[in-house]
């Protein structure tokens, strides 16, 4: 495959299928070069065609939570009382900035992603 950029779907697949046949080779070799130019064509065809929808800070907690097994409480240190961690979860009250530095920095995740704006709940 010559190396220039990603237009069709066809090429795409077509470059995914050399990134495969590539992807345990050496590093500091011609085949590692080329594997690398190949990914970053790769990268940029995904970024037009496919992208990304920014995550939901919400959702994101929510994942964060489930996958390391923490309970609302545990979030209270960052976040305030129980009554607060409910009606951030529950999309009634915004983060603050304060609360999205504890976040990030107690339980290291990413400031970009909390500070995201996402939908609070119309009250009733």
């Amino acid at each position: 495959m010559e190396l220039k950029p990603i237009k069709t779907k066809a090429e795409y697949k077509a470059a995914l299928s050399e990134v495969e046949a590539l992807f345990d080779v050496p590093d500091k070799t011609p085949e590692a070069d080329r594997l690398e130019v190949l990914v970053m064509l790769v990268e940029k065809y995904e970024a037009q065609h496919y992208p990304i929808a920014a995550s939901d800070p919400i959702d994101f907690l929510h994942y964060a939570m489930e996958t390391r097994g923490l309970t609302r409480k545990d979030l209270e240190a960052y976040i305030g009382s129980r009554g607060r961690v409910a009606e951030v979860l529950n999309r009634a009250r915004p983060l603050t900035l304060a609360m999205i530095r504890r976040l990030s920095d107690g339980l290291k995740l990413p400031a970009d992603v909390l500070i995201a704006d996402y939908d609070l709940r119309r009250a009733a």
